[in-house]
C-alpha cells in the first residue's frame, strides 16, 4: 500500500508554538500477552498500564517475528521485501524517519539496542544527533557490567552497573537537555531479551557477572518484565517533573513476540511465547499511544497496525512532511490515535527472512479473519488463531471466503516483484553471513 505524500490535518499537531516531543519506546522480545492491561496475568506492569489507562491501546499491532526485521520496517516504513539485506544490518542508503525529523529541526537521539550495522557513525548517518547504544560495533555484555557506545565512543563498565539503567539515564539526560525544543527520542530497550538473568531489584543480582548467561533462569523473566516497566515509569515521571508532559507523545510497543521458552497466563489460559514464528505468538505485540489532552483516555482500538505504519504515523503526529518521492508501504494510524475514524487497513502484508535469503515460507497477506501464505496455505484465524490446524481446503470454501482469498491473492501479486534484484540471493546459513560476532539467529 503505497503512500505518496502525507497531508497533515490541523488536529494532528499541537496548536501551540512548537510541535510535540515524541518518545518512542520499544521493548525487546515482549509479546502482547505480557501486559496486564491487555489481559496478561503473569507479570506486573503498573506503569505501562497507567499509560494505557490515560491513553489508547491498539489491540491488533503486528510486527516482524525477530528483532532486526522489525527495526528495519519501523525506521524505513518499507516492507522487508523491499530493503532487508540481512540480520543486523540496515541499508546505509535507506531513508529513515529520524532523518526527516532532524531535517525538520528536531533534536534527535537513540538509546538502547542498535543491531543495524557495525560502522562508527551509523546512528548519526541515520539522523540521530546523539546515541547511547549496545551492539553497535561489538557485542559485549548488555545487563550487569555492560559495554556501551556513547556517541560512537566505547565505554566498558565493570563495577556492577546495569546496562538498562545506564541507557535510561542517557534518555533522561537527553530529555532534560532538550526540554525547551522539540525532540525525538527513540528508545529501543534492552529488556526483556534473554538471557533471563537477575535485575538490580532481584534478591540474587550478581554485580560481578562476567558472562552473558551467568545466573540465567526462566524465573527471572518476570523480574525483567517488572524492571522494564520500572524503566518506562522513570521516563514518564521525568517528563512530568520537567513540566512537559502535555507537550510529549509517548508511544510504547514490543519488537516481536516473547521468547518460546516462556509460557504465561493470558486471559485465563496458558500462552506460549512464539518469537521467530510467523503466527500471532511471534508477531502480535503491545501498542499504547499516550498524549494528554489529544489522545482520548482509556480507549481501545482494534484496527490492524503494522510495523511499517510507524514512520508515517510519527511524521503525521509531528507535522513532518514526507517527500513525494518516498513511497512507503506504511499508512498513518495517527487519526485513530486522536479518536478519529481514520482509514483503517483492510489487510497486512509480511515478508520475513531473518538471514535475507529467499528460501522461506513466511510471506503472507492477511485480513483480521484470514491469512494466506505465498505457498497457498490458508488459515481461518477466527477458529485457528495460532495456525495449529491443517490449512483450509480451498476447494471447499464458501463464496465469501473465496472473495477474501481473491483479495489476499491480489495483495500477494502486487508484491510479487517487489524484491530488488540486488537483494535476490539464495538462502545461506546465518553463520556464513555478515553478522555480529557471537550473535544468534533472531537476537
Amino acid at each position: 500500500m503505497a503512500l505518496v505524500l502525507l497531508l497533515v490535518l490541523p488536529s494532528a499537531v499541537q496548536s501551540a508554538d512548537r510541535p510535540p516531543n515524541i518518545i518512542l519506546i520499544m521493548a525487546d522480545d515482549l509479546g502482547y500477552e505480557t501486559i496486564t492491561a491487555n489481559g496478561g496475568e503473569s507479570y506486573q506492569t503498573p506503569n505501562i498500564d497507567r499509560l494505557a489507562k490515560a491513553g489508547m491501546r491498539f489491540d491488533d499491532c503486528y510486527v516482524q517475528p525477530v528483532c532486526t526485521p522489525t527495526r528495519v520496517e519501523l525506521m524505513t516504513g518499507l516492507s522487508n521485501v523491499r530493503n532487508y539485506i540481512e540480520f543486523g544490518v540496515l541499508d546505509p542508503e535507506a531513508k529513515t524517519f529520524s532523518q526527516l525529523f532532524k531535517q525538520a529541526g528536531y533534536a534527535t537521539a537513540i538509546t538502547g539496542k542498535w543491531q543495524l550495522g557495525r560502522k562508527l557513525g551509523l546512528p548519526q548517518h541515520f539522523g540521530f544527533d546523539e546515541s547511547c547504544l549496545w551492539q553497535q560495533t561489538r557485542r559485549p555484555l548488555r545487563y550487569a557490567n555492560p559495554g556501551l557506545e556513547y556517541n560512537n565512543e566505547e565505554r566498558d563498565f565493570t563495577n556492577g552497573e546495569y546496562g538498562p539503567d545506564l541507557i535510561n539515564e542517557f534518555a533522561r539526560d537527553f530529555i532534560t537537555q532538550h526540554k525547551d525544543q522539540p525532540f525525538l527520542l527513540y528508545y529501543p530497550m534492552l529488556l526483556t531479551h534473554d538471557p533471563y538473568v537477575p535485575t538490580p531489584d532481584s534478591p540474587d543480582y550478581n554485580p560481578h557477572a562476567k558472562a552473558e548467561r551467568e545466573d540465567q533462569a526462566p524465573r527471572h523473566f518476570a523480574e525483567m518484565v517488572a524492571y522494564m516497566d520500572k524503566e518506562v515509569g522513570k521516563i514518564v515521571a521525568h517528563v512530568d517533573e520537567l513540566g512537559i508532559r502535555d507537550e510529549t507523545i509517548i508511544i510504547f510497543l514490543g519488537d516481536n513476540g516473547t521468547g518460546p521458552w516462556m509460557t504465561s497466563q493470558f486471559k485465563g489460559k496458558s500462552y506460549k511465547g512464539g518469537k521467530g514464528t510467523s503466527t500471532a505468538r511471534g508477531m502480535h505485540v503491545p501498542l499504547i499511544v499516550n498524549w494528554p489532552g489529544h489522545v482520548p483516555a482509556d480507549k481501545v482500538n482494534d484496527d490492524m497496525i503494522s510495523a511499517v505504519d510507524f514512520f508515517p504515523t510519527l511524521c503525521a503526529a509531528a507535522g513532518v512532511s514526507i517527500p513525494a518521492s518516498l513511497k512507503l508501504d506504511g499508512q498513518s494510524f495517527w487519526p485513530q490515535a486522536l479518536g478519529e475514524a481514520g482509514k483503517p487497513r483492510e489487510w497486512r502484508y509480511s515478508w520475513f527472512s531473518s538471514d535475507g535469503g529467499e528460501n522461506n515460507k513466511r510471506e503472507f497477506a492477511m485480513t483480521k479473519e484470514y491469512k494466506l501464505y505465498r505457498d497457498g496455505r490458508l488459515f481461518d484465524l477466527g477458529v485457528d488463531p495460532y495456525e495449529e490446524r491443517e490449512p483450509l481446503d480451498q476447494s471447499k470454501l464458501s463464496d465469501q471466503q473465496r472473495k477474501v482469498v481473491k483479495q489476499l491473492q491480489d495483495v500477494l501479486a502486487s508484491y510479487k516483484d517487489a524484491r530488488p534484484a540486488k537483494l535476490l540471493k539464495p538462502g545461506q546459513p546465518l553463520k556464513k553471513r555478515n553478522v555480529l560476532p557471537g550473535a544468534k539467529a533472531g537476537e
